[in-house]
């Protein structure tokens, strides 16, 4: 079954409506008609099988079948705590960390990140990489549509993690300097189900010395991804993979 998103307050227990952009891909790219399945999300964690009653320009009107909890959002909430990169390289990051179960992505500016926005373009960033989590969010069928945060600076994402209000169960920052596999097995296999993970990426050029010391400080720990060096896009996706084989 195709798989859509609708707000909450558009489901009644009974009928779910569906509006905006999915109304066109519906009708006009899917052309799907009246008695046709599918699935929808309310972005919370219930999923529902529906059919459709009736479709016009404005919204699709489905009867629910079925409902249930999402069997696809992992066990464990893991917010991506990500340098900023270059080019279109954060855009392939939110595409695929989505994919790989990712709870919330925050952009971070790092000492080393190159890229700078206005608040304007910023704004537009933003909306841009939310389409793309949601997009990422249908192919995948998600539960819930991850969020992008607004861009924060290193020293606010640290006080996030901090703050014992936000529920953060552990922090970790993969730094090349830390080699000790040993202690990255025990520190990862602490995660278990219900925890919430906060894992800290660096862009191009990774961390700097004093950002790690400033994390550790604040009891994110360190780890080690291994004997090479991951690009600044590889290193989110491989330790998610990595997490949700081992939870799931």
């Amino acid at each position: 079954m195709y798989h859509f998103f609708s707000s909450p307050e558009n489901i009644d227990g009974e009928t779910v409506r569906i509006t905006g952009p999915s109304v066109n891909h519906i009708k006009n790219v899917l052309r799907m008609k009246p008695g046709d399945e599918l699935l929808v999300s309310d972005g919370a964690g219930t999923d529902y099988t529906c059919t459709v009653e009736s479709m016009n320009d404005e919204e699709i009107v489905c009867r629910i079948t079925g409902e249930g909890e999402s069997l696809s959002e992992p066990s464990v909430r893991f917010y991506l705590f990500q340098g900023l990169p270059k080019a279109d390289k954060f855009e392939h990051i939110i595409q695929k960390s989505v994919e790989l179960g990712v709870y919330e992505i925050i952009p971070v500016k790092t000492a080393r990140s190159i890229v700078k926005y206005d608040d304007k373009k910023a704004r537009a960033k933003n909306e841009r990489w939310g389409k793309i989590s949601e997009s990422a969010a249908k192919q995948s069928r998600r539960g819930i549509v991850p969020q992008v945060k607004d861009i924060c600076t290193f020293d606010e994402a640290v006080r996030f993690v901090s703050d014992e209000k936000n529920g953060i169960s552990m922090g970790i920052i993969p730094y090349e300097n830390f080699k000790d596999m040993n202690a990255t097995r025990e520190i990862l296999s602490e995660i278990r189900p219900g925890m919430s993970v906060a894992i800290f990426v660096g862009p191009e050029g990774g961390f700097e010395e004093q950002e790690v010391i400033k994390a550790n400080a604040a009891g994110i720990r360190s780890i080690s991804l291994g004997n090479r060096i991951l690009r600044t896009e590889t290193a989110p996706l491989m330790l998610l993979s990595v997490l949700t084989f081992a939870l799931e």
